[in-house]
């Protein structure tokens, strides 16, 4: 039980808590995080690449499942992915649309390295303000 109230079990959580958070299953990483910090604020750098890493995976989930679909007609609300490509995914971390957007890009077969990267900077500079407002 012990293991449990150690730094490395709160990264473990906030991982776990932040690829979570990326799929279709609810969850508020952002307060994982929060609480890490203020408990263990030596853990920022770390914290900040796992929560990053795990959120990223996450999405990256959801484009890879998106990508098994059949490709067919466009709806509409894919127009926006369409048009701007992989760096709209740099609002992968908004709640609600950064999930289909996820979706919109597999399913359109953006490339994934692009999609991961603008993904990840998008959560990375999330995640950093959620460390800022710790005051680290």
């Amino acid at each position: 039980m012990e293991f449990l109230a150690t730094p490395e079990a709160g990264l473990l959580g906030l991982f776990l808590s932040s690829f979570l958070a990326a799929t279709l299953l609810p969850g508020g990483s952002e307060a994982v995080l929060f609480a890490l910090l203020k408990l263990h604020p030596e853990q920022a750098v770390p914290a900040l690449v796992l929560a990053t890493l795990g959120n990223t995976l996450g999405g990256m989930t959801t484009y890879g499942m998106a990508r098994l679909l059949p490709k067919k007609q466009l709806p509409e609300k894919s127009a926006v992915v369409t048009r701007h490509g992989a760096p709209v995914l740099i609002l992968a971390w908004a709640p609600i649309v950064g999930d289909a957007l996820c979706a919109a890009a597999g399913w359109l077969r953006l490339p994934w390295l692009p999609c991961a990267l603008w993904m990840a900077l998008g959560k990375g500079l999330r995640y950093g303000v959620v460390m800022a407002g710790a005051s680290l």
